[in-house]
């Protein structure tokens, strides 16, 4: 199909992304095994840059009915037009078939951004958390704040925490979030550097709704390591990440209070990083149970593709031509 795929903005002369073939081969060998057929047609869209699309979220603080109509002209449309069981009025998201990225916004100091740009994927693990008015949100693993501002153009929590213990995310973190919310409700945001495993001891029961979009092997930027010894080196170390995940997964759950919801997110296809971290969780915690998320991802169908056969707990999604969004894991657990 690449012959079909028209990109806008093709800048002449402008090389393309190189594929990592190390990477490529470890994908190919994995994912063949664990997705099958679905898998070619995954791997057409990853490696193919020029056929990735990527969603406009608007800035609720900042709103600017020129930039809608820009959107509007350009062949944009709102994203989630499904009857979702949860969607804030106040959360506008634009998306179109077509590949290409809308100009981004530069950061300017003490000037809000109109808009974030995202993979509109991303937004599903904001959307299963369904936060209301008040509540106390932890955003475990924030950087770089993409689903840090969405939750934010969702609902006012009472408080939000942001955690990062990367010190140079934590920084990108700080600068997102800057850039996206005005002085008086960035007066309700906690920003962190702490070892999110340690999260739960520090904070036991704080919390009403966590998000956990934990630290993942991203097929999508892995594909393109431009340095191949980084590249083996991080697939050595990918074995040892759905450990991590866990950790974290025990930590969240730890912060949750009783009644408490959380909602676990990778943008991986890793079955090790996805569903059996989460399986795992649900056999050694006898306080959290799966929670049903199948009628959101039946509300937004006509805009994702997802992978047949998960559990109701959990969504894949995968990417596809004109539909270039994940790969994206989302998973939602209840503290009992």
């Amino acid at each position: 199909f690449l012959l079909s795929l028209k990109p806008e903005n093709k800048t002449k002369g402008k090389l393309q992304k190189q594929i990592c073939q190390v990477v490529l081969d470890h994908f190919e060998k994995q994912y063949t095994a664990e997705l099958g057929d679905t898998w070619a047609g995954v791997r057409d869209v990853l490696t193919y840059p020029l056929c990735w699309q990527y969603a406009v979220l608007l800035n609720k603080f900042n709103q600017s009915t020129e930039l809608e109509n820009t959107l509007r002209m350009k062949g944009y449309h709102p994203a989630f037009q499904g009857p979702l069981p949860y969607f804030p009025a106040s959360l506008k998201c634009y998306i179109r078939k077509t590949p290409g990225r809308f100009p981004a916004q530069k950061h300017q100091a003490g000037k809000l951004k109109e808009c974030y740009l995202l993979n509109a994927a991303s937004l599903l693990p904001v959307l299963a958390l369904e936060v209301k008015d008040g509540e106390d949100i932890l955003d475990l693993c924030a950087a770089p704040g993409g689903k840090a501002v969405a939750i934010l153009q969702c609902a006012y929590p009472g408080q939000f925490h942001c955690n990062e213990y990367d010190e140079l995310r934590s920084r990108w973190l700080k600068q997102t979030i800057e850039s996206f919310i005005p002085t008086p409700l960035i007066n309700l945001v906690t920003v962190s550097k702490l070892d999110g495993r340690q999260m739960g001891d520090l904070k036991p029961e704080l919390f009403d709704k966590v998000l956990v979009d934990a630290p993942c092997s991203n097929d999508r930027s892995w594909l393109f390591s431009s340095d191949v010894q980084q590249a083996t080196l991080r697939l050595i170390q990918r074995r040892e990440l759905s450990s991590l995940q866990f950790q974290l997964l025990r930590s969240a759950i730890k912060a949750l209070r009783p009644g408490g919801s959380l909602v676990y997110s990778t943008c991986t296809l890793s079955k090790a990083e996805n569903s059996d971290v989460i399986n795992l969780i649900l056999n050694s915690c006898s306080n959290v149970m799966p929670v049903d998320i199948s009628e959101m991802a039946k509300a937004v169908s006509q805009e994702f593709t997802f992978l047949s056969g998960t559990q109701q707990h959990e969504l894949l999604v995968l990417p596809e031509e004109g539909r270039a969004w994940g790969p994206m894991y989302i998973a939602k657990l209840k503290k009992m």
